[in-house]
């Protein structure tokens, strides 16, 4: 896995497929498995990206907070060091936050998909989403906060994958919170307008953590956004709802092409 380095923090990110870059960033303390359904539908007719944001995986864990700033100054760094000039990028919750924050100061993001996030953090609660890497009956309790019941009863070896790949690269406590609170100091609700390039938001209707009125909020804002929203699906939308949300991402990449 290659890595790379921003003011002393080593971060770790691994790419696949070739044609125009397409870059996953990961939700609050969360690893890479986190697009396990999404890297390899991409990577193939364009070059999939993941990576370990700092507190998760094999990136290092410095001391926090974290700001999104800071975390979209790690993703920038990541694509130097990838040699990605122009990129589409798909966040979720914290993601979607740095992927924003990263075409608001850059001129390397050519797209948004943004999944189950919002322009300003203030007053959720993402405690309900912690949970231990080294206790899976937690790992699984969290999970089962990000997804519907009827995923988490109908699918218990998804859910058996996930408490598994979490265990090995979610952040611990104190990263954990380092990230959280990048997510309650972000706000750029009032500046959408500068955000002009091609952005499709996807919201799951169940989602118990981000509301889904933040969602349609945040598309409302951006000056080229759509809105989806997913039915009987909670956070982890992209997860359970898998399919769609694929089709939903290579359709809306697709007609960039065509544009």
């Amino acid at each position: 896995m290659p890595t790379t380095t921003n003011d002393g923090v080593t971060l770790h990110y691994e790419t696949d497929g070739s044609g125009d870059a397409v870059a996953f960033v990961n939700d609050v303390g969360a690893g890479a498995w986190l697009w396990g359904w999404q890297h390899g539908v991409v990577a193939g007719p364009y070059e999939g990206l993941v990576w370990d944001l700092r507190g998760t995986g094999r990136s290092d864990a410095p001391e926090g907070p974290y700001s999104v700033a800071t975390l979209a100054d790690d993703l920038e760094a990541v694509l130097a060091d990838a040699g990605v000039t122009s990129v589409h990028l798909v966040g979720a919750g914290l993601g979607g936050m740095v992927a924003l924050e990263a075409a608001r100061t850059t001129a390397r993001v050519d797209s948004l998909v943004l999944v189950g996030t919002a322009a300003r953090g203030d007053g959720l609660d993402l405690e309900p989403l912690w949970g231990d890497p080294d206790d899976p009956a937690e790992l699984e309790r969290s999970l089962a906060a990000g997804l519907s019941e009827a995923f988490v009863a109908n699918h218990p070896d998804a859910v058996a994958q996930m408490v598994e790949w979490r265990g090995a690269e979610d952040a611990d406590r104190a990263a954990w919170e380092a990230q959280a609170a990048a997510v309650e100091g972000f706000d750029v609700a009032d500046r959408l307008y500068e955000l002009t390039v091609p952005s499709l938001v996807v919201h799951g209707a169940d989602d118990a953590i981000w509301p889904l009125e933040r969602g349609e909020a945040l598309a409302e804002g951006l000056p080229r956004g759509e809105f989806r929203t997913i039915e009987d699906a909670g956070h982890l939308v992209h997860v359970e709802a898998s399919k769609r949300v694929n089709d939903d991402l290579l359709g809306f990449l697709a007609s960039l092409e065509d544009a």
